[in-house]
Formats: C-alpha cells, sequence, structure tokens
C-alpha cells in the first residue's frame, strides 16, 4: 500500500471490547491464499478463550465446510465443520424448497454438482431439461458452460440462482474473478436476472449465520473485507460490522464509499481491545 494509500488515522477505530460472538470472513480476513494473516491465530485463540460465539463465513464456494475446517486448522485455526458456512450450506436447502424436484444445471466446479447429487437433486448438462441454473465461482468458466447456460434460461425457461455476488476473490497475486463475473455474462446473453443469492449479504445466509451464532443480533460482530457483503449483512441483521483492510477494500474504496462500518482496522490482529481481560460485552457499542 503506497503512503496516498494509508488509511487516515482518525477513520481506522479498533473495537473497544470483546462481543458475545463473530462471524469471521475467510479470504482477506483470516488468511490470503495459503497463509494466515498477521495475528489471526491469536485472535481466534483469544475469542475462544472469552467464551464468545464463533463461526467462520465465506462466500467462497470452492470448498466444503468440512475442507475449509481442515485447512484453518492446519494453517494453526483448529476449527470444525460446524463452525463454518458456506453458500452451499443453503443452496440445497434452497432448491428444495423453491425448486423441489427440478433438475439443475450448473456453471460450477465439481464440488457444487457433487453437493446437490449428495443431497438428491438431479444435475443435468441438457439444457431442456433444466429448470434451474446455479452459477457459481468457476475457475473452469468456458464458452461451452455459457452456451449450455444460454439455452437452458433463453430457450427453456429455467431460473437463474447465484451462489455469491463477489465479483473478485482476494488472493496474494491480485485476486481472481468470482461468481458475479460469470453471472454477468449469463445475465447479459439470457436478459434474464438471478432470483436468488446464496452468500452474503443475502436473508438465506443471514438466516442460517443467526441460528448457528444463536447470540443476540446487536452483540454480535461481522467481520470482513467488504463493505458490499460483510458490512452490508451486518447492517441487515442489526450487527456490530468490523472491516479489515487486509483484503478486498482498499482505504481509498472505503473514504469514497457510502456503506460506513461501525470500526474499521487494519487487520484481524487488531480486531481485540489490548487489555488481555476483556469480557463479552452486554450490548452493542454503537
Amino acid at each position: 500500500m503506497t503512503a496516498s494509500a494509508q488509511p487516515r488515522q482518525a477513520e481506522l477505530q479498533r473495537p473497544p471490547r470483546v462481543f458475545a460472538g463473530y462471524a469471521l470472513d475467510l479470504d482477506g480476513t483470516v488468511y490470503l491464499g495459503d497463509a494466515l494473516l498477521p495475528g489471526a491465530a491469536e485472535t481466534v485463540a483469544r475469542i475462544r478463550a472469552a467464551g464468545s460465539q464463533l463461526v467462520f463465513l465465506t462466500n467462497n464456494p470452492l470448498r466444503s465446510a468440512a475442507s475449509y475446517a481442515r485447512r484453518l486448522t492446519g494453517l494453526g485455526v483448529p476449527a470444525a465443520e460446524a463452525e463454518v458456512l458456506t453458500p452451499l450450506g443453503v443452496l440445497t436447502a434452497y432448491l428444495r424448497q423453491r425448486h423441489p424436484g427440478a433438475a439443475v444445471l450448473t456453471i460450477a466446479e465439481p464440488l457444487v454438482d457433487e453437493t446437490l447429487a449428495a443431497a438428491g437433486i438431479t444435475v443435468t448438462t441438457e439444457p431442456a431439461a433444466a429448470g434451474v441454473v446455479v452459477v457459481s465461482f468457476d475457475r473452469t468458466f468456458s464458452y461451452a458452460k455459457l452456451l449450455l447456460a444460454y439455452r437452458a434460461v433463453r430457450l427453456f425457461g429455467a431460473a437463474i440462482v447465484a451462489t455469491n455476488p463477489d465479483p473478485f476473490c482476494p488472493s496474494p497475486d491480485g485476486g481472481w474473478p468470482d461468481c458475479a463475473a460469470m453471472l454477468a455474462a449469463v445475465e447479459a446473453c439470457t436478459g434474464a436476472r438471478a432470483e436468488a443469492m446464496m452468500g452474503k449479504p443475502g436473508d438465506r445466509m443471514a438466516a442460517e449465520l443467526l441460528r448457528r451464532l444463536g447470540a443476540e443480533p446487536g452483540k454480535v460482530a461481522i467481520v470482513g473485507d467488504r463493505l458490499s457483503t460483510d458490512v452490508t449483512m451486518s447492517r441487515t441483521l442489526g450487527m456490530i460490522s468490523v472491516l479489515v483492510l487486509s483484503g478486498a477494500t482498499t482505504a481509498g474504496e472505503l473514504a469514497r464509499s457510502p456503506v460506513r462500518p461501525d470500526y474499521v482496522v487494519e487487520g484481524i490482529g487488531q480486531l481485540l481491545p489490548d487489555d488481555p481481560g476483556s469480557s463479552p460485552t452486554n450490548g452493542s457499542t454503537r
């Protein structure tokens, strides 16, 4: 980050106490690429030691919850599968409720197809048979996949459902085009719009987050690197928002945005107060 892009001191505000619950984003918040961000392991350990509820919340659909838990544990942040929430964790329930019995055509990597099939949902490559097109973060995206989705939606009336609204996924080399890029292509050629978004800040993931945390929203902090997902979801749920400047959002973008987080820190290492004896708060600090 250049000197001109450094956040003004007035923009940085560290939360003054430990909250009763935390929803921690992963990419750009807890880790970047294959490395933990500074202070991540220590911060998570302090959250657990304080007795706060904890959920790891990601819009990245490239891994299962179990895989994310193993990855976190391998990086030095012990985690259980039940503590990780991904868009795939709510996708199958949505499809069964909204489109029972419908076959699904996907623009996605194999994990999405495997997850749907394991839930008893038919996956097809035939546009005429598809009732739904699921669009996801897909590093194997191709014209052939786009053509199948186009035909399913434009010619046969399939609905569009997307896993997440992220335009890019943070990475050490500058980021990867994410689900929003694939979705934009499908929407552009079909003239249709996605009927639902599974990930943050969508209401389906929000409802599942509340269920898993089991804490009052005003006593829970969502910690992440995106204004459009993490901070927006916190506003929707009445939670406390903490933006980290270690991932997708730069200080300059924050300064220009009308979306304002409650707190802003350089990274997860500055999430908690200096006093290690701080205990979970009984109320919001906003």
